[in-house]
C-alpha cells in the first residue's frame, strides 16, 4: 500500500484577480481623478496667488520704508538695483511691475501680471496701490 497524500480540495482554482475587476478598479480610479484634479489645480492656483499678494504687501512695505528714507518711492529698476526679485515660485507665474508718480503725495503701484500659458492666467492684473487699494476685489 503507498502512503495516500492529502491534496487541498480545489487544488485546480486559481487566484488573482479577473480582468472585470480590474477594470472596475481602473474605473473608479479614473472618476476619482476626474473630480479630485480639478479641486488640486484649483488649490494650486490660490497657493500661487496668496503667495503672490504677500510678496505684493512685502514690496509695498520696502516702498514705505523707502518713503521715510528718501522722500519719494522706488522705481523697479531701483529695487532691482537694491537686490530685490520675486521668489522663484512665483516669478514663473506673475511678471512685475512698479509705477511710481512723483507728486504730492507721491504714490505707487504694484501690479502683477499672470504669465500667458500658465494657469494663473485666469486670475488677471493684481494690483496694490500705495493707498492700500487692491484689485481685482474678489480675488484678495
Amino acid at each position: 500500500m503507498s502512503p495516500r497524500i492529502a491534496f487541498p480540495a480545489r487544488l485546480d482554482r486559481q487566484r488573482g484577480f479577473t480582468l472585470v475587476e480590474l477594470m472596475v478598479v481602473v474605473v473608479i480610479i479614473g472618476i476619482l481623478a476626474a473630480i479630485g484634479y480639478p479641486s488640486y489645480t484649483q488649490y494650486v492656483v490660490k497657493g500661487k496667488r496668496a503667495a503672490a499678494q504677500a510678496q505684493m504687501m512685502e514690496l509695498a512695505n520696502q516702498q514705505q520704508q523707502h518713503l521715510l528714507a528718501n522722500r519719494a518711492y522706488a522705481s523697479k529698476s531701483t529695487l532691482t538695483a537694491a537686490g530685490f526679485s520675486l521668489p522663484a515660485e512665483i516669478s514663473t507665474v506673475y511678471d512685475w511691475d512698479v509705477v511710481v508718480v512723483d507728486g504730492t503725495p507721491p504714490t505707487f503701484t504694484i501690479s502683477f501680471t499672470p504669465v500667458s500659458g500658465r494657469s494663473q492666467a485666469a486670475d488677471g492684473v493684481l494690483s496694490l496701490t500705495s493707498e492700500g487699494v487692491k484689485s481685482p476685489a474678489g480675488k484678495w
